[in-house]
């Protein structure tokens, strides 16, 4: 069981979640716009990192 690459699991994870959310706050003209904008950047942050944490983790059995 790889730590690194459930950590990177669930920061991908929720970087999806994050980017969704703001996309359908964006979508349905939410006045929050400061609030959306910190959301979606920290969701493109998580996803990015998640990305690539799982990517460089080697597998080691």
């Amino acid at each position: 069981m790889n730590v690194k690459r459930i950590f990177g699991t669930i920061l991908t994870l929720l970087g999806v979640i994050g980017l969704i959310y703001a996309g359908y706050e964006v979508i349905n003209k939410s006045a929050a716009y400061t609030s959306l904008a910190v959301i979606g950047i920290l969701g493109l942050i998580f996803f990015s990192s998640g990305i690539s944490l799982v990517k460089n983790t080697k597998d080691e059995s």
